[in-house]
């Protein structure tokens, strides 16, 4: 493994076990959630910063309130790495308003407000609140028992692209109808496709590398998630790395990361999972490349993004499933 890989290994590691000091009580896949924000834009966890956060979001918001539930974590840790943790929040709660208006609220809710907030100007929020909806109702349309709350977060990343509408659907339903036999969950199918919408390219040429970055890494006896995990596989085929490299370097990646505390055989973090900060640890390495040119920087942040989503979304979904079984 290469230096810069190694470094952002340890980075990783030292933003979990920072932020489990802050939130004792979160399960392990939400610290590791929160310490992937960190380390997908390369930052370190400054610890009065984020437990200031943590107050301000307590004090901001009700004890109710789909903020303080299960995407909390992963909201403070969004908040800590803004540069104006105090202005973020209130124009996410602006957001959050707005999104009210359009949606059932949810645990996913939160999320879609601050990748909004996070994201755009304040006058463009009633357009962008309106056109993830639009979004939504054409996604329903065509998949009417797959589309539900959780796809509101992906809905706010095409709103926010540069795509139209129809360009955006027919792309996602390209995407759908050319991966589905290859997955059993058609819900994760549903929101890789709507992560690949967001890249450039033909929807085959995009599916084609997700593919390969699946199988490939299959054939070398790594079995990537095709659960939760399968959007952030999506992110990988936004950078024109190779896919051989790419493999490469997440098998090293997670056979380093296997070794260590609390990725190891007998963590709460399950293989797949691990395999899928591999990949995300993997993608730094060349979002440093492409930052260095100044024409990716909107692509870069569009996967920060879209990383952020994919895995809070996880996260979330993961830690809602333990709390379900604890609780039976």
């Amino acid at each position: 493994m290469n230096e810069s890989a190694l470094k952002n290994c340890l980075l990783l590691i030292e933003n979990r076990d920072r932020v489990k000091t802050v939130f004792r009580w979160d399960y392990s896949i939400i610290h590791l959630a929160c310490a992937g924000i960190y380390t997908s834009k390369g930052l370190e966890v400054n610890l009065p910063v984020l437990q200031g956060c943590k107050e301000l979001l307590k004090n901001k918001v009700s004890f109710f309130s789909n903020f303080r539930g299960t995407a909390r974590a992963p909201i403070v840790a969004m908040l800590a790495t803004s540069k104006n943790p105090e202005q973020t929040l209130d124009n996410a709660l602006t957001v959050y308003g707005m999104l009210k208006k359009e949606f059932w609220t949810s645990s996913y809710l939160p999320l879609t407000a601050m990748i909004i907030a996070q994201s755009a100007e304040p006058y463009q929020y009633e357009a962008i609140t309106a056109r993830t909806r639009r979004i939504y109702n054409r996604m329903k349309s065509e998949h009417p028992f797959l589309t539900s709350s959780e796809d509101s977060t992906n809905c706010a990343l095409l709103a926010l692209s540069g795509k139209s509408d129809d360009e955006m659907i027919y792309d996602i339903e390209a995407c759908y109808s050319f991966l589905k036999p290859y997955f059993f969950s058609s819900n994760a199918v549903q929101s890789l496709s709507h992560i690949l919408a967001l890249g450039q390219g033909s929807s085959e040429e995009k599916c084609r590398k997700a593919l390969d970055l699946y199988f490939g890494l299959k054939s070398a006896g790594y079995k990537y998630g095709t659960s939760y995990e399968l959007p952030t596989l999506g992110v990988l085929t936004f950078t024109q790395v190779p896919n051989r490299q790419i493999i490469s370097e997440m098998i090293e990646i997670n056979n380093w990361l296997a070794h260590q505390k609390g990725f190891g055989f007998f963590s709460s973090i399950s293989s797949r999972q691990r395999l899928m900060y591999a990949g995300i640890v993997t993608m730094r390495e060349y979002i440093n490349e492409e930052l260095m040119q100044s024409t990716a920087v909107n692509s870069v942040i569009s996967i920060i993004q879209a990383t952020e989503a994919a895995m809070c979304a996880a996260a979330c979904a993961s830690a809602a499933a333990s709390a379900s079984s604890s609780s039976h």
